[in-house]
């Protein structure tokens, strides 16, 4: 896989802060850190949409969709995530 370098510039209280992190939590580096930190925050954006992609079809069906089918819809579009 091909990686492109970024500059990231950070105060440097937060920097020591994501130091004690990685330090703590056991990331081999920074960039471990800082990567993971971005997979989980794209994950949560796509689950919003997600959500608000089943609450925008829950409420354009013509049909009443009870709440067991809504939960199973749901529960399916987070294992696809």
């Amino acid at each position: 896989m091909v990686t492109e370098m970024i500059t990231l510039k950070l105060e440097k209280r937060f920097l020591d802060t994501v130091d004690d992190a990685v330090k703590r939590q056991g990331y081999q580096s920074r960039t471990e850190f800082i990567r993971n930190a971005l997979r989980e925050q794209l994950d949560k954006t796509k689950m919003k949409e997600a959500i608000a992609e089943l609450a925008h079809l829950k409420g354009a069906s013509k049909r009443k969709i009870s709440d067991t089918e809504y939960e199973l819809v749901r529960k399916n579009a987070f294992e696809n995530l």
